[in-house]
C-alpha cells in the first residue's frame, strides 16, 4: 500500500513538473519562430480608444494594423465581451496568432463598485477586502479582462498626495497584509480559472514618498529606509505569487524607477526571483527624458529593458527602438527575450492559447452585469468601512421615526461622486448608484418626512444655496450635513496642498450650525482631510470616505444602527497642512516633548500642538469596550521562544458591536534608531452587549527584526515594550528583555 502511494505521488508530481516543462518549451518555441519586430511587439501595450486613464495620444487606425501585424501584446481601457472579442479576433489575423492581454483598472470594483481602498483598509477586514476583489474579478473577467492594475501597495504618509485613496495608509505591517488580501482575492484559485485575473503589485517603488506630497514627484531616501518602509509590501507579494508589477513614475535617489536596476534586476528578479513581468506606468519610459536621465526615446527604451522593464505601456518606445538597438548591439537580445518569455508565459497560463475568446463570453457577462448578491455584500462592506470620529451627545444612531430630517449638502443626491475616483464608468451609473437621500429616505418610517437642500457647490464661492439651506435646517429635528471633497479631487493628478473642506462648505456648516440644530455630519473623501473647526464645534462626525455603488444604503446603515461602526483610521489625521507628514511610528528625537502642549526645546511647533487630530487606527462605536487582565507569558526571554499576550476584551455598553484590539511593540535601544511604535498584529472581534472575550497575540524574534545601516536584516537582544490598545495612542504597556 506504501510502496502504491508513494508510486502514485511521484507520478502526480511528474505530471506537474511535465506540464510546467510544456509550457516552458511552447514558450521557447514560439519565441524561436518570432522575428525582432514580432517579439519587440510583445512588449507594447497600447490604450483602447473610448475611455483612457492617462494622457492619449493613439491614432485608431494604425494601432489596429498594427495589431494584425503581430505588433500588440497587450490592450487597456478595452472592455466588454463583444470589444475583447472584436480586438482579439484582429490579433489572431497576425502571422504567429499570439492573443492579446486585455487590462483595465479594476481598483475598488467593477460593475459592483466598493469602498475606496483606504476606506477599505479602514474596516480592517482582511477577509472583507479578500472578498471584495474576488467578486471583482468575476465580474471582470466576465467582461472580457485578463488583467488589473492593483493593488497599490505603496505606503502613503502624505495625504497631500492625492493617490492615497487607492492604498492602505501609512503603516508597512497593515499595507503588507491587505496587499497580500487583495492579490489572493483577484488570482483566486489561480491563472487559468476562467475567473481569475492577474493582479499587478504597483507602484515599484516608494511612489507613496513622493517629496511634498505632490504626484509624479521625486523620492530621496536612504536604502535601509526604502528596504524597511517601503519595499515590505512588494517582496511579500512577489512571495505570494502576483503576476505582475508595474513601475512608479517617480525617481528613487536620482535613477528613475522605470530603469532603476537595483530594484528591477538586483532585488526583484534577482534576489526575490519574481518570475512574472514588469510594466511601466503609462508612458513613463518616455518621460524619462523630461526626467534629464535619457536624451532621446532610443536611450529611454534602452536603459528602461536593460534595467528589466518588460512591457511599454503608452510610451510607443520599445516598438520603434528596440529592432534598432539589438541590430546596433546596444541591447543584448536575450534581454528582450527574457521578458517575451514572462509576457508569454501569463498568456498560456491563462489559457489564451487554448482559446483566446475564453473570458469574453456575452452570457456571463450579462449575468454579471447586475449580480444582486455583489451588491448585497457591497452594502455590508460599505458600512465596515466607515469611521465615528464623534459621537459626544449619543445622538447617532437616529431613530428611524425622528419626525423630521434635513439632508444638507453637495453629496446628498450624487450619484457618480460615490463611486469614488478610479471605478470603471457605465453608461447607467446615475440610475443604480444608491445616493445617500434615497437610501436614508428608504429606512425613515412612512410618517417621517426627510427634507433636503443642496446649500452650496463643493468646490466654488457660490453661497445663493445657504438662506434654503438654513430655512431646511430650521424646519427638522435633525440636520444631516453631508460634505467633503468631489469625485476628481482625490485619485491620480488629485493632489491637494489644501486639504481642508473646498470652496464654502465649512462656511455653510457653521451658518446651520448656528440654528441650534443637532447635526450630524458626514464626511465624504478619499483622503484624510483637515477640518479642524468641525471636529471642535460638531458633537457627531462620521467619515463615509466613498462607499461605492450600496453607498446609501450603507450610510443609512450606520445613522440608523442597522450597522455598529467599527472601522478605524488607517492614516493619521494632522491638525494642518503644517504637521505632514505626520504618522505614528515616526523616530524619537534627542528631544522629544512628553506633552503636546509642550514648546520650548523641544522638537515641536511653537504654534501647534504635536498630537494629531485623530490618530492612526483611531476609531468610535455606538458600544463601550473595556480591556483588562493584560498579561505576557513572561517578561524575559530568550532566543527563538514565543510570547504570548493576552488581553480581555468586554462590551460593556447597549449595542453589539465589532473592536478592533491592535498589537504594538517598541523596541527601546537599537544599532539604529527605532520607530516610537510598530503595529505587528490586530484582531477583529465581535462581542454582543455583556460579553467578553480573551484575544491572545503571539510574537517570535521573526517580528523583531529591522535593517541596519548596511541592510543586514535580523534583531538584537534588549528591551522592549509591548503595547495593546483601541488605538496607536491609547495603550496599555509592559516591559519585556528578550536575549539572544
Amino acid at each position: 500500500m506504501i510502496k502504491k502511494t508513494l508510486l502514485f505521488l511521484i507520478l502526480i508530481f511528474g505530471i506537474s513538473i511535465s506540464a510546467q516543462k510544456t509550457i516552458d518549451q511552447k514558450v521557447n518555441e514560439l519565441i524561436s519562430k518570432m522575428t525582432l519586430e514580432e517579439k519587440a511587439g510583445q512588449l507594447v501595450q497600447y490604450s483602447g480608444f473610448e475611455y483612457t486613464t492617462g494622457p492619449q495620444n493613439s491614432n485608431s487606425k494604425k494601432v489596429l494594423e498594427e495589431i494584425k501585424q503581430g505588433k500588440v501584446g497587450s490592450m487597456l481601457n478595452v472592455t466588454g465581451a463583444e470589444e475583447t472579442r472584436a480586438f482579439q479576433k484582429l490579433a489572431l489575423e497576425s502571422r504567429l496568432k499570439i492573443p492579446l492581454l486585455f487590462g483595465q483598472d479594476v481598483i475598488h470594483g467593477f460593475r459592483t463598485t466598493f469602498p475606496i481602498n483606504l476606506g477599505q483598509a479602514a474596516s480592517w477586514d482582511l477577509e472583507m477586502i479578500e472578498k471584495s476583489e474576488r467578486i471583482a474579478a468575476i465580474e471582470a473577467s466576465a467582461y472580457g479582462i485578463h488583467w488589473t492594475f492593483a493593488p497599490m501597495v505603496d505606503i502613503a504618509r502624505d495625504p497631500r498626495w492625492g493617490r492615497v485613496m487607492e492604498g492602505s495608509g501609512e503603516d508597512t505591517y497593515f499595507g503588507t497584509k491587505i496587499g497580500l488580501a487583495r492579490i489572493k482575492g483577484f488570482q483566486g484559485k489561480g491563472l487559468g480559472n476562467i475567473d481569475a485575473i492577474m493582479a499587478c503589485a504597483k507602484h515599484f517603488a516608494a511612489y507613496g514618498a513622493a517629496v511634498g506630497g505632490r504626484d509624479y514627484n521625486s523620492v530621496d531616501m536612504s536604502l535601509r529606509q526604502l528596504n524597511e518602509t517601503y519595499l515590505p509590501p512588494f517582496k511579500a507579494a512577489a512571495e505570494a505569487g502576483v503576476a505582475t508589477f508595474m513601475n512608479s513614475f517617480n525617481d528613487i535617489n536620482g535613477i528613475p524607477a522605470t530603469a532603476n536596476k537595483y530594484i528591477l534586476r538586483d532585488l526583484l528578479k534577482g534576489r526575490w526571483n519574481f518570475k512574472g513581468f514588469v510594466v511601466s506606468d503609462w508612458g513613463s519610459i518616455g518621460e524619462m527624458i523630461k526626467h534629464g536621465y535619457a536624451k532621446d526615446n532610443a536611450e529611454a527604451g534602452e536603459k528602461a529593458i536593460l534595467a528589466g522593464s518588460d512591457m511599454d505601456m503608452e510610451s510607443r518606445i520599445y516598438m520603434e527602438q528596440l529592432p534598432k538597438l539589438v541590430k546596433e548591439g546596444k541591447v543584448d537580445i536575450k534581454f528582450v527575450d527574457d521578458a517575451v518569455r514572462r509576457i508569454l508565459m501569463k498568456k498560456f497560463e491563462l489559457g489564451l492559447f487554448d482559446d483566446p475568446y475564453r473570458f469574453s463570453n456575452s452570457d456571463r457577462q450579462k449575468q454579471q452585469t447586475n449580480n444582486l448578491e455583489h451588491r448585497k455584500f457591497g452594502r455590508e462592506f460599505g458600512a465596515k468601512s466607515v469611521v465615528l470620529l464623534k459621537n459626544e451627545k449619543k445622538l447617532l444612531p437616529l431613530s428611524k421615526s425622528a419626525k423630521t430630517v434635513a439632508l444638507i449638502g453637495p453629496f446628498g443626491k450624487e450619484t457618480v461622486a460615490m463611486h469614488g475616483f478610479w471605478s470603471v464608468p457605465f453608461k447607467d451609473d446615475a440610475q443604480r448608484i444608491v445616493t445617500q437621500f434615497d437610501g436614508i429616505k428608504n429606512q425613515l418610517d412612512k410618517n417621517s418626512t426627510l427634507l433636503y437642500a443642496k446649500g452650496c457647490n463643493e468646490n466654488d464661492q457660490d453661497k445663493s444655496m445657504f438662506s434654503e439651506a438654513l430655512e431646511t435646517a430650521k424646519k427638522a429635528d435633525v440636520v444631516i450635513m453631508t460634505l467633503g471633497e468631489g469625485h476628481a479631487m482625490s485619485g491620480e493628478a488629485k493632489s491637494r496642498s489644501n486639504i481642508h473642506f473646498s470652496g464654502v462648505q465649512e462656511e455653510l456648516l457653521k451658518e446651520i450650525a448656528k440654528t441650534g440644530k443637532p447635526i450630524v455630519l458626514l464626511i465624504n473623501a478619499g483622503r484624510p482631510l483637515v477640518f479642524d473647526w468641525a471636529a471642535d464645534n460638531i458633537s457627531t462626525i462620521v467619515y463615509t470616505w466613498w462607499l461605492g455603488t450600496e453607498a446609501g444604503n450603507s450610510v443609512a446603515d450606520i445613522i440608523f444602527g442597522n450597522v455598529n461602526p467599527s472601522g478605524k483610521l488607517p492614516m493619521t489625521f494632522p491638525r494642518t497642512e503644517g504637521q505632514i507628514p505626520i504618522y505614528y511610528n515616526h523616530y524619537n528625537t534627542g528631544r522629544p516633548a512628553e506633552k503636546s502642549t509642550e514648546r520650548n526645546y523641544v522638537s515641536a511647533y511653537i504654534d501647534l500642538d504635536n498630537d494629531p487630530k485623530f490618530p492612526f487606527g483611531f476609531g468610535l462605536s455606538y458600544t463601550d469596550f473595556k480591556y483588562s487582565n493584560f498579561n505576557l507569558s513572561s517578561d524575559n526571554l530568550k532566543g527563538n521562544q514565543t510570547l504570548t499576550i493576552n488581553v480581555n476584551v468586554a462590551n460593556t455598553g447597549n449595542f453589539d458591536g465589532e473592536e478592533v484590539v491592535q498589537l504594538y511593540i517598541r523596541d527601546l535601544f537599537g544599532k539604529v534608531v527605532r520607530p516610537v511604535k510598530e503595529l505587528k498584529g490586530f484582531q477583529k472581534i465581535f462581542l454582543k452587549k455583556g460579553e467578553n472575550k480573551n484575544v491572545t497575540f503571539k510574537l517570535t524574534p521573526e517580528d523583531l527584526k529591522f535593517y541596519d545601516e548596511e541592510l543586514n536584516y535580523d534583531w538584537e537582544a534588549g528591551d522592549f515594550e509591548i503595547m495593546l490598545g483601541t488605538n496607536s495612542s491609547d495603550v496599555m504597556t509592559k516591559k519585556i528583555v528578550w536575549n539572544k
